[in-house]
Order: C-alpha cells, then structure tokens, then sequence
C-alpha cells in the first residue's frame, strides 16, 4: 500500500512540475521515488494487510507490484531521450505514473469494482500515449483503434461484472467464492458472466481470437509506449486474470476450462504463425507478445501450486528480454529511419556490443538455455503438464520451435548479413542499461530458484 501511495504521489507531483517549474528535477526524481517504492513495497512482504475488502496486499500482490516497478525503473532509464524530445514533458511523466497507479490495483485487488478501477486508471493514460505523436498518423490510427476496442472490452467486462453481481449480490472476490461453493445452486446469468469476463481479460492480455488490435497499436504507437504496453500493461493484466479465474472461479472452472484451453491454443499458433511472415521488427514482436500471452494462459489454465510463480517468473523473464528488445529496436529506428528486419543487417560488424544484447534477448524470448527465458517456459510447461494438458504443451513445444525461427531472422541478419558499414550511435546510459539487462537475463537463467520460491 505504501508503494502505490507514493506512486500517486509522484503523478500528482508530475503534474504540479509545470507550475512550479522543476522539471528538470522530475526524471532523477520519478527515479529516486521507484527505488524507494521498491524498498516500501518489499518491506511489507509476509504481511498479508487488507484495506477496506478493496484491497489486499499478500505475497502474490507484493511480488507482482515488484516486477511492475523493476520494469518501469528500466523502461524509464530507457525512455530518457524520448521524454526529451516531448514537449509536454509533465504530462507525459504523470500518465505514465498514473499507469503504473492502475497496473499495482490490478495485480492487489479484491473487490470487482477495484478491477475496473484499476484497468480504467491503466488504460486511459495508455490511450492517450499511444497517440502522443500527434504528427504521426500510424500514432494517431493506433489511439482511436486501441480506444474504441478497449471500449468494447471494457463492455463486456462491465456487462459480466453486474451478471456475477445479480447472482450472487456481491463484488467482493471472497463472497463470490463463497457464493458459488455449491455450483449446483448457481444461477445460469453467473456462467454467463464469467464468459464475459473472460472476453474482457482476454483483450486486455491480447489473446486470440482478440487479439487483433495489437499489431497495429503496438507498430503505430511510439516503441517507447509499445514497450510499456508489452510489459508493464501485460504483466499487470495477467496478475488480475491470474486472482480472479484461478481463486474466485476457480469452483466453477468447467464452465470456462474450455473456452480458455481453445483461447490459449490459438493464442500460441496464431501469434507465433503470423510472426513468421512480419517484415517489420515492432510489427513482428507485437505478434510475438500475442504469442507470450499463450504461454502464460498455459499456466493459469494448469490452476495449480506451480501457477504462480511460473507466471511470475515468466512476467519477469519475458518483461527484461522485452526492454532490451525495444531499446534496440529504438536506437535502430532512430539511426536508420526504418524497423524492417533488414535494418539490422551487419550490426554485427559496426556495433557487436548491440548485436550481442539482442541476440541475448532474443535467445531469452525465444527460450534457449542458458537464459532466463528457457527457465519461464520450462516452469510453465511443467505446471501445464502437472495438471494434464499435454496436447497443449505439444502445441505450446510446436509453437516455441516456430518462434525460434523468426527471432533468429534477426540473429541471422545482424551476424550473417552485409548492411551498411554506418556506425549506430549508442550514449552511455543505454549502454550501461543494455548491459545490466544483459546480465540479469543470464544471471536469471542461472539462478531462477531465487524468483520461483518467492511463492
């Protein structure tokens, strides 16, 4: 609770910046304010506090609230040059602020009316910095398209959330469970709304078949802001579909098994299939996140003791990988003007230093020992089986051979491939930024225990 209180402190001061004129204090300070975060938010752990029956910050929330704000400190380091270029500096650190406000209520909440709180607070201020660049029409396309399907979305989760409302007479997570002990004596508009439910977070964690907005808001928005979406805004909406089917529904888990075992199937072969045939590296790793979501449906469908922390360590794993991944591609953009695969031709040659930190993170996606990636999707896989999903562990083993093949397009490109003999610019913050992310991918991949046995 302390960290998500100083968060919103650090967005109202965002705001109060402009008036006050000290906005070139505001980046060391958002920076100052995540570590302490950090420290606040691990200090509370084995507390198990419950604010209100709103909120409740156990071990699952506290773990997750960490990823969220280990990954934002990097994506800040990473987004130092973009928040220079804007001019509304200000608003743009309070949005991104305020995101993070709605990502910690979606990974603590226990009342159903905190849900939707917490996906509203994280997906105005994503609306609005998707289409932050205003003389881009792919930014602006991108706004309106991931506005008017969040809106749909945000329908049908509403639409489900009074359904399991009518028939239990409560929002609160641990009365619906209570309510719905003895399934025989459910009423039918309870079902119905935990299939809407589920179509609601199945476009908030973009799995197919609803997926289909991702690719073009995350090519179409800045790489900064599709870096956070892929991450911060995945990480979050996973954890809030991770507490509410596998705790609340989880008595009632053949009334959605299904749907979701099918959903999770398509998941991995659409977005891995379709990243095959992608030119483009944004366009490319957006199907590629689409896919990761599939992965992790793995885990929360297994509704096991393994779930947890296999999506935990997998959120970590894919989030670190994914910054890395997007740093580049951003430099890349900024040197050459272009994202197509063939932009990283030769990089190999003219800046290995880069060319090596992405074939790091592209092995660690891709699931190749000895990264920290190859230990996410063992652990996943592991928790899938122990609960006796094989076919879609074949399925998920199929899907992972085929994305092995797209992100070693790149590797290939960058080692095997004449480009220009043009040095690519790379400043010292990122450098220092790459590297760290380098080594904790592999560190990870060594000593994945450390994250597992969290819970």
């Amino acid at each position: 609770m302390k960290a998500l209180i100083l968060l919103s402190s650090l967005g109202v001061i965002s705001l109060l910046a402009e008036i006050f004129s000290f906005k070139k204090l505001l980046y060391p300070l958002v920076l100052l304010g995540l570590t302490a975060a950090f420290v606040l938010n691990i200090g509370e752990w084995n507390t198990n506090i419950t604010y209100f029956k709103m909120m409740q910050f156990d071990n699952f929330a506290i773990a997750f609230t960490s990823v969220i704000i280990v990954i934002a400190f990097l994506w800040f380091l990473m987004a130092e040059g973009f928040f220079k270029e804007e001019t509304s500096l200000t608003d743009h650190y309070a949005l991104v602020l305020f995101a993070l406000v709605g990502a910690v209520l979606m990974v603590s909440y226990t009342n159903m009316a905190m849900l939707f709180l917490g996906i509203e607070i994280l997906s105005i201020p994503m609306y609005i910095l998707a289409g932050s660049n205003k003389d881009d029409v792919h930014s602006n396309e991108a706004a309106f398209k991931y506005l008017i399907m969040g809106a749909f979305a945000t329908g049908f989760l509403l639409f489900g959330i009074t359904l399991i409302y009518g028939a239990t007479g409560s929002f609160a997570l641990e009365e619906i469970k209570n309510a719905v002990a003895n399934p025989g004596t459910v009423p039918s508009i309870f079902y119905t709304g935990v299939l809407l439910m589920l179509v609601g977070m199945a476009f908030k964690v973009s799995a197919a078949p609803f997926h289909f907005w991702a690719p073009d808001v995350y090519q179409g928005a800045p790489t900064m802001i599709t870096a956070f979406m892929a991450t911060i805004v995945k990480t979050a909406a996973m954890a809030a579909f991770l507490r509410l089917f596998d705790t609340t529904f989880l008595r009632v888990a053949g009334s959605w098994s299904d749907v979701l075992w099918v959903m999770t199937a398509l998941t991995l072969l659409v977005g891995n299939i379709t990243a095959v045939f992608q030119t483009s590296t944004k366009r490319m790793l957006a199907y590629s996140s689409v896919a990761h979501a599939g992965y992790m449906l793995l885990a929360l469908l297994a509704a096991n003791n393994y779930s947890n922390p296999a999506i935990l360590f997998y959120t970590l794993a894919y989030s670190i990988g994914s910054i890395a991944t997007f740093c580049i591609v951003s430099i890349i953009v900024n040197a050459k003007g272009d994202d197509g695969i063939h932009s990283f031709n030769g990089l190999g040659k003219t800046n290995p230093l880069l060319a090596g930190i992405m074939t790091i993170a592209l092995l660690s996606l891709a699931g190749i020992p000895p990264t920290a990636g190859f230990f996410a999707k063992y652990y996943i896989f592991t928790s899938a089986f122990m609960a006796g999903n094989v076919g879609l562990v074949l399925i998920a083993i199929v899907s992972s051979l085929i994305g092995v093949y797209y992100y070693f397009r790149i590797i290939i490109a960058m080692y095997f491939k004449e480009g220009s003999h043009e040095e690519v610019p790379l400043d010292i913050n990122h450098k220092l930024l790459l590297i760290v992310i380098g080594f904790a991918i592999i560190a990870l991949g060594l000593f994945p225990d450390c994250i597992i046995r969290l819970l």
